[in-house]
This record gives structure tokens, C-alpha cells and sequence, in this order.
């Protein structure tokens, strides 16, 4: 086990001096324009040959930036390694590239952007009779916008025999800003794309024989532990799968947000779900009872955190980098501590969390623009997390083995004496009828909440449709019983759509809270019930109310969302109001519940048609 640490501490070390080695400066060369005739190295790096132009407001057209007043601007490119790094930024970039063939052959090349999360990258192409093509395309972008299907951004380019090219590319991305631009003579690229995608299929199939093999030994096993494993192995693939591109290639989903949050997700929840083995592994609730339960926040934190991902802020993205960083070195901290408490496991993971910290770190740094884009930094983290998952498979196969030696030493102690073979069944017993116990409570607990958020509107905190209509339904039947009223109150915003245009989404749905709660204020009765029926649409029901008193609670919700002051242009009076149907009955055999809301529903109808703000009543009969 000595041997051991002085192996990973050097693996760390030689890890780190490859990363910084990799970082080399290049001289950007005199002459800007690029012959394709000439001999280039395979692939040839763009970096030092491209002109840029900053567009902080992300406004300027192919148009603008190909005028003399605008060209003038293009300054030449001071990055000196294998990618334009801009870190995290708003503003998008145009990126000039002059190429030129000075042979008497047409010289077909591919050009490559090898950074897979970019949100928007427009390439602009001559063509032969003039003028350009553009190719728009981006991790927002369908995955069959791309000039050539490929995991990164490739594009194919000819050049006849002596002319000269100028060549544009626009780019804007929401997450870090790294342009790796290269050019292939598509000999080369085609053999480097095979030996590419080879390397993911080797990664990839080495995670899927991990979790594979550790499935079975929780089959096996019944041990939580493997499954914990597995489960982190599978989310740290995923990000792994995100951040080079293969999400979108496999899967084509069109929406937006799947490609630019999906890394997001696994990374978030592949520390959750290394830290609950972490926990697990090294026994921090009996070891460090102090620091298990911050540990327990930040597996929380990390299994919540994704959703602050839907929300596309430059300022989340630099703190996520940071918390991810800062997440493996709290990890890394508990296994020291571990290991110099003399838990055998702790090596493996101190050993493991080095390595991912270590790629993590130069992810980190290399997404803020702090180190340069290197075949070592770009890959730092699939190669850390790859030697990772194999050691902390070696830790369970370790803990394996280790619990087959106990179980041995256990089976001999046990066939000494009978009496301490009853007493250890009796024990074992007794902590599997606990076990059982807190799991069975566990379920329970874990049913009646999952029970009352299927009943809940998400957005609002309100009951949803599926408990309006089942507590509708029990109502009548109850109303059928006891020959008491039922009321009912339809409820719609006016002119939400115009709102939701005027403010956005996000306004709309403080708009919408808002809302529900003044009418869970008014509705104030214990056996009333406030729903949100569907869109900008609300719904009361009131057993035991009358006609006229169910008027007289939609009154009052529409004088207090008049108190709320809630600006709408759109409306005439300048803020938001509602409009209402109401309906009452006792419930009867030639009638249903179905009825009760047709004819609120109608009268909401005429509400909205003879001028909103306003509450109409519908028909005694209906």
C-alpha cells in the first residue's frame, strides 16, 4: 500500500508537468495569408493566421464586417497556442482566415472547430461563381446543419489552382469560449477521425464494462455500494459524452438547452454520486460526524444544482467551474483524512480524486481562459475520470475481497463455538429486521411525498388539475348526498398572452404566483379548494357556497389582484385583472360534475367576450 501512494502521487505529478508542458508558445508568423500548396504539419493549427474582430453586442451582420469601415478593425490573433480562448464572455467573435493555393492543382481541404459546445458558429464559404455560402450551425443548431457530420465542427473547403480565399467564421457560446481551428487535407482527417472516435469507443466501452461487471456484483450482492458506483459511473460518462459532442451526434434532440446543459447534469450528478460513495466507502458518518452532514448538504446541492443550469448566466457558468473544483478538492481532503486514519479504501480514492481533480482542474482553468488548449488539456478530464472509475473499481474489488477474507476469518470464529454462531444469526437478524424497517418507513415517507407533488402545480405551489378534478368529483358525490350546494368559480387572466409577449416567460410566471396566491389568501375556507386549471386559467371549488356567495369570493380575489398593481399595458385598465365564470347546483342524478364546469366554463366564456374584467354568472339551469 506504500508502494501504492508513491505510484499516484507520481502519476499526479507526471499528469500536471504534461499539462503545462503542452502549453508551449508559438510565434505567430509574418505573412497573414496561408498557402494550402505549401507542406503544413497534420493537422495545421489556424491560430496564429486568423484575424479577429470583437462583437460585444453579438449585432454586427457578414455584411458589416466584410465593409472597409469594418475590416479595418479585424486585428491579428495574440493567442499563441492551439485555440482562441476567450474564457466565458458575451460577446460574440469574427475570426478572418486568408487562405491561399499557389499550385496549378485544386487544393480540397477540411476545416475543423474542435471544441463540440460551442452555441453558435457561422462559417462563411466563398463559392465558385461568387459570393459566400453560410453554414449556421452550433450546439443549438440541428445536428444535421453541420458541414460535415462529425462529433466537433468540420467543413469542407476547395481552393482552385492559384487564387486566394477569405474565409469568416462568427462565434458565440453561452459556456466557455474555446476555438481550436485547424486544417486537415482530408487524407489526414479522415484517418485521424477514426482513430478519434476509436479512442471515445475505448473510453466509453471501458465505462460500460465497469458498470456492467459492478451490476452484476450488486445482483450478486444485494450491496448498495456497487450501484452507488455504477450510478456515478454512468453520469460521469454522460457529461464525458456531452462535453465532446457525442450527445448531440447520438441522440439528435433538437432542443437547445439539451446540448449545453447536458454536461451539466452528468458533471453535477457524478459528484453527488461520487461523494455518497465516497461517504459510504470510508464510513464519514462513524469516522467524521462533524463533516458528514456538510458532505450530505453537497450531495444535495449537487443533485439540485442542474436546474440553475436552465437558466443560461455567464455569472453560473464561472461559479459552476469553481464549485466543481472546489467540490473534488473537499472530496480529495476526506480521503486524505481517511488515509491517514488508516482506512484501507481511503488510498484508492485518494489515489482516484487526485487524478479527476487534477483533470477537473485543468478543465477548469482551460474553460476561464487560464491555460492554454492542448491535446493533454482538452482531454484532461475524459483521461481523469477514465483512471478514476479503474481505481475505484480496483477499491471495490479490493472491498470485495477484503469482505471474502472476513467472511472466512468470520466462518472459523463461528465454527468454534455454537453458542457465538446463535448469537451472531440472532444479531444479524435482528439488524436485517431494522434494515428492512427503515427502508420499508423510508418508502412510505418517500410515497406520500412523491403522492402530494403529483398533486401539486409545480409553478404555482397550488393543487393541479388531477387534484381539481378528483376533488370535484368527491364533492358532487358528496353535494348528492347531503343535498348541499356546490360552487364553482373558472378564473382567467386577461390578455396573459399579451403579458407574457410584453414582460417574457419568467415575468408570466411571477405573474402567475402572484395570482394564486391572492386567491389562496381569499379563499380562506378549510374545505375550499384553489386550483390552477391549465395555462393562465384558475379554478375554486366551494362546497356548501351558494350563487351568491361564490360571487361575492370572486369579487374579492378580483379587488385584491387589483391591490397587487401588477403592470400590463396591454389591458385597459394598465394592470392585471381577471375575468370569471361562476356556476352553482346541488347535485343531482341527471347531472355530473362535468356539467358543474361546462357551465362555469360558458359563462367564463361570455366574460372574456363582452369586454374581461368582469364576472358573469351562469343560468340556474344548465
Amino acid at each position: 500500500m506504500f508502494a501504492l501512494r508513491w505510484l499516484l502521487a507520481a502519476l499526479a505529478l507526471a499528469g500536471a508537468c504534461v499539462a503545462l508542458a503542452g502549453s508551449g508558445i508559438t510565434a505567430a508568423p509574418v505573412d497573414r495569408m496561408l498557402d494550402v500548396a505549401q507542406a503544413h504539419p497534420a493537422p495545421a493549427n489556424l491560430t496564429p493566421w486568423v484575424d479577429l474582430l470583437e462583437d460585444p453586442s453579438g449585432t454586427l451582420g457578414f455584411d458589416q464586417v466584410r465593409s472597409a469601415a469594418w475590416a479595418a478593425r479585424f486585428a491579428p490573433s495574440r493567442h499563441t497556442g492551439e485555440a482562441l480562448n476567450f474564457g466565458i464572455t458575451p460577446s460574440a467573435w469574427w475570426l478572418r482566415l486568408r487562405l491561399s493555393n499557389t499550385g496549378d492543382a485544386p487544393q480540397e481541404r477540411w476545416l475543423e472547430v474542435a471544441y463540440a459546445r460551442l452555441s453558435h458558429l457561422d462559417v462563411y464559404v466563398p463559392m465558385a461563381g461568387g459570393g459566400y455560402r453560410a453554414i449556421r450551425t452550433g450546439t443549438t443548431a440541428p445536428f444535421e446543419s453541420r458541414g460535415y457530420l462529425n462529433r466537433n465542427f468540420v467543413f469542407p473547403v476547395t481552393l482552385p489552382a492559384r487564387t486566394e480565399q477569405m474565409l469568416y467564421l462568427r462565434v458565440a457560446s453561452t459556456t466557455a469560449f474555446i476555438v481550436p481551428v485547424r486544417l486537415w487535407e482530408p487524407a489526414a482527417f479522415h484517418a485521424y477521425e477514426r482513430s478519434d472516435y476509436a479512442a471515445q469507443a475505448w473510453y466509453f466501452g471501458m465505462a460500460a464494462a465497469m458498470v456492467l461487471y459492478n451490476l452484476l456484483l450488486f445482483v450478486r450482492l444485494k450491496d448498495g455500494l456497487y450501484l452507488l458506483y455504477c450510478g456515478f459511473a454512468l453520469a460521469m460518462a454522460f457529461a464525458v459524452a456531452g462535453q465532446n459532442g457525442l450527445v448531440k451526434e447520438v441522440f439528435r434532440l433538437e432542443s437547445p438547452l439539451w446540448s449545453d446543459v447536458c454536461t451539466s447534469f452528468g458533471y453535477s450528478f457524478a459528484i453527488a454520486g461520487g461523494m455518497l460513495f465516497l461517504r459510504r466507502m470510508v464510513e464519514t458518518s462513524r469516522l467524521m460526524p462533524r463533516l458528514d452532514p456538510w458532505l450530505r448538504g453537497f450531495v444535495a446541492f449537487f443533485y439540485l444544482s442542474p436546474l440553475l443550469f436552465l437558466v443560461t448566466s455567464q455569472t453560473l457558468i464561472k461559479a459552476a467551474a469553481v464549485l466543481y473544483v472546489l467540490a473534488i478538492v473537499t472530496m480529495l481532503g476526506v480521503a486524505a483524512w481517511s488515509a491517514w486514519l488508516r482506512q484501507r479504501s481511503a488510498y484508492f480514492f485518494l489515489g482516484a480524486f487526485t487524478l479527476l481533480g487534477l483533470g477537473a482542474g485543468i478543465n477548469g482553468l482551460r474553460a476561464m481562459g487560464l491555460m492554454p488548449t492542448n491535446a493533454v488539456t482538452a482531454n484532461a478530464m475524459q483521461f481523469g475520470s477514465a483512471l478514476e472509475m479503474l481505481l475505484l473499481a480496483l477499491a471495490l474489488a479490493d472491498r470485495f475481497n477484503q469482505m471474502r477474507r472476513e467472511r472466512a476469518a468470520m466462518q472459523a470464529e463461528l465454527l468454534a463455538t455454537q453458542k457465538a454462531l446463535i448469537d451472531t444469526l440472532q444479531s444479524n437478524e435482528q439488524r436485517l429486521e431494522a434494515h428492512v424497517a427503515e427502508r420499508t418507513i423510508a418508502l412510505e415517507a418517500a410515497n406520500h411525498r412523491l403522492e402530494a407533488l403529483s398533486r401539486t402545480d409545480g409553478l404555482t405551489g397550488i393543487a393541479n388539475r388531477r387534484r381539481f378534478d378528483e376533488a370535484l368529483a368527491s364533492e358532487w358525490a358528496r353535494s348528492q348526498r347531503s343535498g348541499k350546494p356546490l360552487a364553482l368559480a373558472m378564473i382567467d387572466i386577461d390578455w396573459f398572452k399579451a403579458y407574457n409577449d410584453h414582460y417574457g416567460h419568467l415575468a408570466g410566471d411571477d405573474c402567475l404566483r402572484s395570482v394564486a396566491g391572492a386567491l389562496v389568501h381569499c379563499a380562506a375556507r378549510s374545505t375550499d379548494l384553489v386550483a390552477r386549471y391549465g395555462g393562465e386559467e384558475f379554478a375554486i371549488v366551494s362546497p356548501g357556497a351558494t350563487a351568491a356567495q361564490m360571487q361575492a369570493l370572486v369579487l374579492e380575489v378580483q379587488q385584491a389582484v387589483a391591490a397587487l398593481a401588477l403592470p400590463n399595458p396591454t389591458t385597459p385598465s394598465g394592470c392585471v385583472t381577471l375575468c370569471a365564470g361562476v356556476a352553482a347546483a346541488v347535485a343531482s342524478s341527471g347531472k355530473t360534475p362535468d356539467s358543474l364546469v361546462a357551465a362555469a366554463d360558458q359563462a367564463l366564456y361570455q366574460a372574456k367576450t363582452t369586454g374581461r374584467n368582469r364576472m358573469v354568472l351562469a343560468p340556474q339551469e344548465f
